[in-house]
């Protein structure tokens, strides 16, 4: 058995390699010959309705498109004559034409369909997106009377119909009910990375799969630029899984065929080279053909680089570039975050390794996130290592909209606690009991063992004091400038590797939030977005950080393992 035989299906270990050679970064799959070339030989006749000559996409679409639609709709497997490939999610850069290709796509895809009356659909996040998949097909069937004949076209329906068959393709905007009695044998989806914050997304993507475990099956073909904020919900879902097949790590027979034109994550957090234009032609297949070359590094130099988080938005859309990996809003710390990382370093874990640990809170309104953090130095090494969790009212899901399918995965993680309505002190007693449980472990030292900032710092004060906390050990901790050092010394630290944390999804979109702001001699850290980037788990980070600051021992131990051996400098 050869090496590309003993690989699960669809992974393709050599992905970068082929990036690199021009090639599709996507595994190589069995296909029908036959069906392959008369799916070529349609799409190829398409012209581009939007531009100057209305070339065909013969002349106008790069190969690498070829090689995507061939594989989702002529792939077959040798042995059963049944395609193999039921879905493919293509991440490609913005200006790749995917919206335009994803319309020829749909209408290759209902001119080979001969089964009558099915129904296929074509879907946008927004209205905005799904009309413009729209335009587009419906433009390459106005410019050829051929295709007047083969198709018919509703504006009011935003249906394209196939007179042979009264099979039809529907343009349909995201949402519920998009499905409801339907069993579409082709779903395209445009701009998956948007669905990432609509609340209910899941639950719509469930139904349109649900099509695919019929008798008839049913087709996902998902195309999408990167986020422009770190991924989540659907989005974060669907990535992880692509990777992982990608990378032949989710088992031996997956139906999604990965294409991510992207660069490796160590790459991505490289910023000098994904910044040089020399590199962007590998994650860019239509550079040169949409795409203006010169065009593309003027627009970096005039409107890319006017801030960082211009320059976020840019990488994230144009090359992308994942935010929380090779971006953020410009907190120099959150270059190293991912680089510190100890996988399985949870509290119970923390606890077991620690001479001491401090907890920092951070406290908000009913609308906002309330947070913890435990910080530890581990015995053996003098390594601080780092645990957190926050806490969201019913308010926040009612007003937080945007932001709900990221905390209902962090929920799920077990980092996020989602409280009842009338659990409103559930956040403030649930720290109370991470205070006990230090304590109960003898690692709070007697005096500065818990910060708080100012909000809801008497109800917390009370808690604390029902769980043998004492006066002594709890602490208000001066915000906004006042913790400069914690924000200074945390970016050195984790530099150094000498802050450890578990590398919980939760603290990577808080660090990727958050944005610093120089004052004289002093720094502070705010949110890059008001009201839908959270930070809340990082202040508490940093409130714990400058109580770990004064070297605190626990109880029963007389110095700290800095002055018994004399390692680690910060």
């Amino acid at each position: 058995m050869s090496n590309s035989e003993a690989l699960p299906r669809f992974a393709c270990p050599d992905w970068w390699e082929r990036l690199q050679a021009g090639l599709p970064p996507m595994a190589e799959v069995p296909v029908n010959e036959e069906r392959a070339q008369r799916v070529v030989t349609f799409f190829n006749r398409l012209r581009l309705p939007d531009v100057a000559g209305a070339p065909y996409l013969a002349d106008a679409c790069g190969d690498w498109f070829r090689d995507i639609l061939v594989a989702f709709l002529a792939s077959e497997d040798p042995e059963t004559f049944q395609p193999i490939v039921w879905e493919l999610l293509c991440e490609v850069p913005k200006k790749n034409s995917k919206t335009t290709y994803a319309a020829g796509l749909g209408l290759t895809a209902l001119y080979m369909e001969e089964t009558p009356n099915r129904k296929m659909m074509l879907v946008g996040p927004s209205q905005a997106i799904s009309g413009r998949c729209f335009d587009q097909a419906r433009g390459m069937i106005d410019i050829d009377d051929t295709l007047k004949k083969i198709f018919h076209v509703s504006d009011s329906d935003s249906e394209i119909t196939r007179r042979k068959t009264n099979t039809s393709l529907a343009v349909k905007t995201f949402g519920t009910n998009i499905v409801t009695g339907e069993i579409p044998v082709l779903t395209i989806i445009d701009e998956v990375h948007e669905l990432g914050k609509l609340p209910r997304a899941a639950a719509v993507m469930q139904q349109i799969r649900g099509g695919g475990i019929t008798k008839q099956r049913g087709k996902l073909l998902m195309i999408t630029t990167q986020s422009d904020e770190s991924p989540a919900g659907v989005w974060r879902t669907e990535l992880d899984k692509a990777r992982k097949i990608r990378d032949g790590r989710a088992g031996p027979s997956p139906i999604m065929l990965p294409v991510l034109y992207e660069f490796p994550l160590e790459l991505q957090r490289k910023q000098e080279f994904w910044r040089d234009p020399a590199n962007w032609g590998l994650v860019l297949p239509n550079l040169g053909l949409s795409i203006d070359p010169q065009a593309l590094r003027d627009d970096y130099s005039n409107n890319g680089r006017v801030s960082k988080h211009a320059e976020q938005i840019w990488a994230s859309q144009h090359l992308n570039i994942e935010i929380g990996v090779g971006l953020s809003a410009g907190w120099l710390g959150a270059q190293y975050w991912e680089d510190c990382i100890e996988v399985g370093l949870t509290l119970d874990e923390l606890i077991e390794r620690s001479e001491v640990a401090v907890q920092g809170i951070d406290g908000g309104g009913l609308d906002d996130l309330f947070a913890e953090a435990v910080i530890g130095r581990c015995r053996e090494t003098g390594r601080w290592l780092h645990w957190a969790r926050a806490f969201a009212h019913p308010e926040v899901f009612e007003l937080r909209e945007e932001i709900v399918p990221r905390l209902k995965k962090f929920a799920e993680d077990g980092d996020l606690v989602e409280l009842a309505d009338d659990d409103t002190s559930g956040d403030v007693s649930r720290v109370a009991e991470t205070a006990a449980r230090l304590l109960a472990a003898g690692l709070l030292p007697e005096q500065g063992a818990i910060g708080v900032d100012t909000t809801n710092s008497a109800a917390i004060q009370f808690q604390m004091f029902g769980k043998g906390i004492t006066y002594e050990q709890l602490v208000i901790v001066g915000q906004d400038w006042r913790l400069s050092p914690a924000i200074w010394g945390l970016e050195r630290m984790l530099k150094q590797k000498t802050f450890l944390h578990g590398g919980q999804d939760l603290m990577a979109w808080t660090v990727g939030n958050a944005k610093p702001e120089i004052k004289g001699s002093a720094v502070r850290i705010t949110k890059e977005v008001a009201g839908k980037s959270k930070i809340d788990p990082l202040m508490a980070t940093l409130n714990a950080f400058m109580l770990m600051l004064r070297d605190p021992v626990g109880a029963g131990i007389e110095e700290s393992v800095y002055a018994a051996r004399g390692i680690l400098t910060i």
